[in-house]
């Protein structure tokens, strides 16, 4: 009885491993290549499939996903002749698992070593200016070229992206100054702006200021004229309403002559035929005055005549 149930349980363990490798599962977004006796066969697609056991084997179970996938950097010569140090990222996909799987042997290093190679062809017909600038015409000729090249590979290549450019140490000093004098420069030229600006709005504020005062002024000087030409005006309708004789006029001329004559400058004045008219005038109403008075007349010279314009200098203070 014992042989008989160890050949049952080397059966039952027989068929449970013939189940198992029968029935094979393929996650979502997944295949596998099945080879029969080392050829093969026929791609399993997501889901329950069912397989020959122990004649059909699994050969590789790839990902239909998008991959990504950073190269490190590499050492790339420009056009003039200086070496930069290039971060690329691949994005692409496994269209066809069976190309993928027989077509190259490992995919993932033939796409790193086309790109390495590629790079160095693009950026060898450029400058260092123009690598640093051109990333998107950088991007479009890698992905074009690598599109073309892993086609028949079963591989898509979706994107590829510059992560870094590095240009020398020296180089980078250099690009650093000449960046810190750019913006030195910069910052002058818009100072000196903001100080024509100023200069200006402050010529322009101060002409504005002097047009206004002119203008205030000439329009005080207006005023006062107007009402110096109103007094004028309102002592003369004043003067010919009181109806005055010649003797106040007289008078009055008298005590405008010492401020007539005030003034250091004033050495010689003119004093006008008229005042002859008022000086007799005058000189016959303090006579009158006298002889009203009992006064004895003085040597006054009152029935003489003045000359119709004499000269007199003032007598100098000195």
């Amino acid at each position: 009885m014992q042989p008989i149930i160890i050949v049952l349980i080397i059966l039952v363990v027989l068929v449970f491993i013939a189940l198992i490798k029968t029935i094979q599962v393929i996650p979502q977004a997944s295949a596998a290549i099945v080879e029969r006796f080392g050829r093969y066969t026929r791609t399993l697609n997501a889901g329950l499939n069912i397989v020959v056991p122990f004649i059909d084997t699994i050969r590789n179970r790839i990902d239909l996903r998008e991959q990504v996938v950073p190269f490190p950097p590499q050492p790339v010569i420009t056009q003039d002749n200086l070496v930069v140090n290039i971060d690329t990222v691949i994005y692409y996909q496994v269209t066809d698992a069976r190309a993928a799987t027989y077509e190259v042997a490992s995919y993932i290093q033939a796409i790193e070593q086309l790109t390495v190679t590629t790079l160095r062809n693009i950026i060898g017909g450029m400058d260092l200016e123009r690598t640093l600038t051109s990333r998107e015409e950088i991007n479009a000729a890698l992905r074009g070229v690598l599109d073309e090249a892993t086609g028949k590979w079963g591989i898509r290549v979706n994107r590829v992206e510059l992560k870094a450019i590095e240009p020398p140490t020296s180089i980078q000093d250099s690009m650093e100054k000449q960046m810190r004098a750019d913006r030195d420069k910069r910052a002058a030229i818009l100072q000196a702006e903001g100080v024509r600006q100023s200069e200006i709005l402050r010529a322009e504020g101060e002409k504005q200021s002097q047009i206004l005062r002119a203008e205030g002024e000439a329009k005080a000087a207006a005023l006062r004229a107007e009402g110096e030409a109103q007094a004028v005006r309102t002592v003369f309708e004043a003067i010919h309403a009181g109806d005055p004789d010649q003797k106040l006029l007289s008078y009055q001329y008298l005590q405008m002559l010492p401020k007539i004559a005030e003034g250091d400058a004033n050495k010689l004045w003119i004093v006008p035929s008229e005042i002859g008219d008022a000086l007799k005038g005058l000189s016959g109403a303090m006579g009158n005055f006298g002889g009203l008075g009992g006064g004895s007349g003085g040597n006054g010279n009152s029935g003489g005549t003045v000359p119709s314009q004499e000269r007199r200098e003032k007598p100098s203070i000195d």
